[in-house]
This record gives C-alpha cells, structure tokens and sequence, in this order.
C-alpha cells in the first residue's frame, strides 16, 4: 500500500525535473457539484500526460545493475510507452 511518505518521497524524487502544470478551473463542473472543481492540466508534460512523474520516479529508484539491464514498458497508449523511455535516456538506463 502507498503511504503519504512514499507520495511524499516521490514529490521530492522529482521536484524540478518535470513541468508544474496549472489546474484549470472548470466553471461548469464547479457549479454543477457545488464546489471549486480544478483539472490538472498533465497535457502540458513534454510526454503529454502525467505518466512521466511515475517513470520517472520508478527510474530514480532503479539499482545501477538494473539501469544496465534496462527497462521494457508496455501500453496501449502512446504517452505511456513514451514517458519510462525519455526518463530511461536521462538516466542512462538502457
């Protein structure tokens, strides 16, 4: 199970590393429920979608054996297969 500090690793495995995206309010949705609803707006990563920060986070924590080894994804979705290969190449994992 994933604890707030393991969230909070991450955040910090990170920080810096990939773009802050905005949250986006949506005016239709907030008066719809209520409340103040916000959209992160992942799109705007280089990869297009939040994937990267998973990667990326995945990546950081590989031994230098398994860097060497390299990594294999696979998805059905183009940003997906696109997010662990940018992090892979800039962290010299094969």
């Amino acid at each position: 199970m994933i604890t707030i500090d393991d969230v909070e690793r991450a955040a910090r495995t990170i920080a810096g590393r990939v773009h802050r995206t905005p949250l986006l309010r949506s005016e239709t949705l907030s008066e719809r429920l209520g409340v103040d609803a916000r959209f992160k707006a992942e799109l705007f990563q280089r990869t297009g979608s939040f994937k990267v920060r998973g990667a990326l986070n995945k990546v950081s924590q590989l031994t230098d054996e398994e860097k060497h080894r390299g990594i294999i994804s696979i998805s059905a979705a183009i940003t997906h297969r696109r997010s662990p290969g940018r992090r892979a190449r800039r962290t010299s994992t094969r």
